[in-house]
């Protein structure tokens, strides 16, 4: 009976990780081996989950010396954009939740991120990018305001990686009017 309740915990516990990969994706690491193991931070505390860090275009490197601190991947969120002289963007406003190495995080309009856990904040603003076809481009932005010091308090950097989806939707709209876009995307954040 005991092996009976070990076979049904693994295999629960399979199912659940099928369906985490089902809703967040595969994340794939794009550098090498001793890249890999320079950059990825481990998961700490509660409700951390280990997210790799994809490979990062040349344009959007952060600062030399930089150390990521943590790694946290969309589970669900937008990109949420007003119609102005009846087209929709360019500029939009994030609403997601996030998990990752920290445990969670709730990204929103700021652009800010704000740990569940700790309630530690910052605020960042864009200083690069680079493209990609079909979707939001991924970006380096850097840290402008910070509040607390819990798993987010001592970022310099942010990288938005492996993005998906969130584009501005195309054709004519009313002014005002909004849509969220599904999108999704790594962040990583770096401390120099």
């Amino acid at each position: 009976m005991l092996n009976t309740k070990r076979s049904r915990v693994r295999a629960a516990a399979g199912v659940g990780m099928a369906a985490v990969v089902a809703t967040v994706g595969a994340v794939t690491f794009n550098a090498s081996a001793a890249e890999q193991a320079a950059v990825a931070p481990a998961a700490v505390g509660p409700g951390a989950r280990a997210v790799s860090i994809p490979g990062i275009p040349a344009a959007i490197k952060p600062p030399k010396g930089a150390k990521p601190i943590g790694a946290y991947v969309v589970v669900s969120g937008t990109q949420n954009y007003t119609c102005a002289a009846n087209v929709f963007g360019p500029a939009s406003v994030p609403e997601a939740q996030l998990v990752g190495t920290g445990g969670r995080v709730h990204h929103f309009g700021g652009p800010s991120w704000q740990s569940t856990r700790d309630n530690s904040l910052v605020k960042a603003k864009k200083v690069a990018e680079s493209p990609r076809t079909g979707t939001i481009p991924e970006l380096l932005l850097e840290v402008t305001e910070k509040s607390g010091s819990g798993v987010l308090g001592t970022a310099t950097h942010i990288s938005r990686l492996l993005t998906s989806g969130g584009t501005a939707p195309a054709g004519p709209c009313t002014d005002g009017a909004t849509q969220a876009v599904k999108y999704g995307a790594v962040y990583v954040f770096w401390k120099v």
